[in-house]
């Protein structure tokens, strides 16, 4: 079951945008457009910055799409994709998140 955005919002745009940094550059911006507990999504628009990272979040995600009994392979992708970027909130940073990018779309867990 989706969850009303109108529950989720505080107020205007950026109360719906979370950004990602690359370090203390901006790599992207995420706009939530639906809410579907535990996960958020949004449209996801990068910035030039994001091309350092783009393969970690490719690899990442071929390999979440492989899991098996193993997900080591995984966890070690996804290792490279966390201490590379991080995740601010419109609230604040946020300490420990998932986050998986195709195109221009994200969906995360925090």
């Amino acid at each position: 079951m989706t969850t009303d955005l109108k529950e989720a919002r505080v107020v205007g745009r950026d109360a719906d945008t979370w950004r990602l940094f690359c370090g203390d550059e901006l790599c992207g911006e995420i706009t939530v457009d639906d809410v579907d507990w535990p996960w958020t999504y949004g449209v996801f628009v990068a910035t030039p910055v994001f091309a350092k990272v783009k393969p970690l979040f490719e690899r990442e995600l071929g390999l979440l799409e492989e899991i098996g009994e193993d997900s080591q392979a995984w966890e070690a992708a996804y290792d490279e994709v966390a201490a590379a970027a991080s995740l601010v909130s419109p609230r604040g940073p946020v300490a420990e998140f998932l986050l998986h990018i195709e195109g221009d779309r994200a969906w995360f867990r925090t």
